[in-house]
């Protein structure tokens, strides 16, 4: 109602200005001065008329200093006869230019045209109306169409196979058997065997969920329908379920193919959780799903691949036998799958002399394959913008931390006393974590700000781990107050610079108490966490221990804490020289690489070692960002999603 009341006003508008328009030009305009036809000739003789025009009977004279002029001449008598009746000069007539107008059918029209105008209008407006109405029509019909987007084998450019997907090797066996069975489907049938209807794909984001799920079209040379599981749901009830289904009819149609639904928990989370009911768009989206998989009968060959970083919050109705038949976790690659990683995003980039790809790999603990892709593509960018043709080793490791932290922002005014605080702070973490045997090696110290960090410590393990222990986390709980303790010894007073600090310290130290049984409170852990659903987010923990067992495990945190500091303190006190060297050069150069680091401290290099590959899952990278600046607070680091996750390190 209201688009056709806008298109009514539209209409009487245009209406209202056409009218104006005639009216402007059909009403009373200045008449130009009539003369006789005696005073024509009079003027003609005299050479002032340049140009006459005749319709009908009517003169319009245009004279040689633009005035116009009318008369009427003679009835049923030609223009030339009449002026030769008042005596005109024949010479002087011959150089006028005489034009003669024959417009009785264009009268005729305007004439005509007041009582057309009306008619007009309305034949206008109709077929106006019809066009909104047939744009409309074919609207409504393609709103509730697919938004899938189909990757066609034949186009050689597009396509992607196993080749290109480094790592992950345990996950590509996986789903070569997806591969074969779109291949040749009768080997398996001829078994009894079922065609496996859905794959789900679980890992973190950037570990290659989405590329290995073209990897499988491209090899199994099909149509690959790739969709977010956002763009089914609407505001309007019915067009997720009406596009599920124009989906699952296209992929059917083009059998054998692969349908791809990224981030499938936007629509696939439990059922009946949440505010909107157990009727909102979102499940009956999601019921179609259900059964657009359930209709799969044995000759269609469509296979479902789904990918999420939540499965914790997908219905179970997804998981079950017959519809995701299968789960391929895709995990963070270990230092080998890195550098073939790196190998590949670097092979159509110049790299220069020097390039050493394993150091960066041990750099880039907990890198993703995204994480690499950026670490390469910052580093040319860096690379061009200091007038390079290659990519050196300087870019690479500063596009680590940079990735990591930030740009530098040594345009940031620091004064000099704060400078030493930062620096005093940075080589606490350094001399302790160098110093105790479980913690991480240092791999670069910097008192240049950088994002929101007014310094950092960067350590990272020297392979890849899998389990951490008991000693790792006190060693650590250490290396995090070593900066708090240094500021303290140093100038007897501390800053809110370790705020971020105490906050990991504390988490971390909770943490052994609470969630991995490493206190002396025994193998159990306490608290339970609940967690909305529809949220996807945990909103508070459950209190299962009394207050007596609280009071308790406030001690035991205390305790570790309490016994961290300790350390620290009695390895600062005794190494005091060799942290004010590492201070002094710190305030000299800013910068410590880890060569000149383990020089101070006397480390003698290590022989890389193999890393064995368990089968466990993998921590996350263990970085030590700080924080802004000596004066500042920043947020505490999330807590680690996997019980094998080191806290993030140090900071100020």
């Amino acid at each position: 109602m209201q688009k056709l009341l806008k298109n009514v006003g539209l209409v009487f508008i245009i209406f209202i200005l056409i009218s104006g328009i005639f009216v402007l030009y059909s009403g009373p305009q200045e008449k130009p001065a009539e003369i006789s036809l005696s005073t024509l000739v009079s003027e003609i003789n005299e050479g002032q008329v340049k140009k006459i025009t005749v319709d009908e009977n009517k003169l319009s004279i245009e004279l040689n200093d633009q005035k116009t002029q009318t008369s009427t001449k003679e009835k049923e008598t030609g223009l030339t006869e009449s002026l030769k009746n008042y005596g005109v000069d024949q010479e002087k007539l011959a150089l006028v230019n005489i034009d003669i107008k024959n417009n009785a059918s264009s009268s005729f029209w305007i004439g005509m045209l007041p009582f057309l105008l009306p008619f007009l209008l309305v034949a206008g407006f109709i077929w106006f109306m019809l066009r909104q109405a047939q744009k409309g029509n074919s609207q409504a019909l393609s709103f509730g169409s697919s938004r899938a987007r189909m990757i066609d084998p034949k186009d050689k450019k597009k396509r992607i196979t196993f080749k290109d997907i480094a790592g992950a090797k345990e996950s590509k066996e996986e789903l070569t058997e997806i591969v074969e069975f779109l291949k040749h489907p009768s080997k398996f049938l001829k078994l009894g065997a079922k065609i496996p209807k859905g794959v789900l794909l679980l890992g973190p984001p950037g570990t290659g969920k989405t590329l290995i799920a073209k990897a499988v079209a491209g090899e199994a040379n099909v149509p690959f329908f790739n969709i977010s599981g956002s763009e089914f749901v609407e505001m309007f009830v019915g067009v997720g379920a009406s596009r599920v289904r124009d989906l699952f009819k296209q992929a059917k149609k083009n059998a054998p193919a692969i349908v791809f639904i990224d981030e499938i928990d936007a629509v696939g989370r439990h059922r009946g959780a949440g505010l909107g009911g157990g009727h909102d768009e979102r499940e009956q989206t999601l019921n179609q799903i259900l059964v657009e998989m359930d209709g799969f009968d044995t000759n269609t060959n469509v296979i479902v691949i789904a990918a999420t970083n939540r499965p914790d919050v997908l219905d179970p109705a997804l998981l079950r036998p017959g519809r995701f038949d299968r789960r391929v976790t895709m995990d963070l690659p270990d230092i080998e799958e890195r550098v073939a990683i790196l190998k590949i995003h670097a092979a159509n980039k110049p790299l220069g002399e020097g390039i050493d790809l394993h150091t960066i790999a041990e750099r880039t603990s907990g890198f993703s394959g995204a994480d690499l892709a950026n670490l390469l593509n910052e580093a040319a960018i860096l690379s061009a913008r200091r007038g390079r043709k290659d990519i050196s080793m300087a870019e690479l490791t500063e596009s680590i931390e940079k990735v990591i932290l930030g740009p530098e922002r040594r345009s940031r005014v620091i004064d000099e006393e704060e400078k030493r605080i930062i620096a005093y702070h940075e080589a606490g973490h350094a001399l302790i974590g160098a110093s105790l045997e479980n913690a991480d090696p240092v791999q670069k110290i910097s008192i240049i700000s950088r994002g929101h960090a007014g310094g950092y410590t960067l350590s990272a393990p020297a392979k890849d781990k899998r389990l951490l222990s008991k000693k790792y986390f006190i060693d650590e709980l250490s290396v995090l107050l070593g900066g708090y303790v240094a500021e303290k010894l140093t100038f007897s007073d501390v800053t809110t610079g370790a705020s971020n600090d105490l906050e990991r310290a504390t988490a971390m130290a909770r943490n052994l108490v609470t969630r991995y049984g490493m206190s002396e409170l025994g193998p159990r852990t306490f608290g339970h966490k609940e967690e909305l659903v529809f949220l996807g987010k945990e909103m508070h923990e459950e209190k299962n221990y009394s207050e007596k067992t609280a009071e308790d495990i406030d001690k035991q945190v205390t305790k570790f804490i309490g016994d961290a500091y300790v350390v620290a303190e009695k390895l600062l006190v005794e190494k005091k020289a060799t942290l004010e060297k590492i201070v002094a050069l710190l305030i000299e150069k800013e910068t410590m690489e880890q060569e000149e680091f383990n020089e101070i401290m006397g480390i003698k290099k290590k022989k890389p070692i193999t890393p064995i590959k368990p089968d466990m899952d993998k921590p996350e990278p263990i970085i030590k960002p700080e924080t802004e600046q000596v004066g500042s607070k920043k947020e505490a680091a999330p807590e680690p999603e996997t019980e094998t996750s080191p806290e993030p390190a140090k900071s100020i």
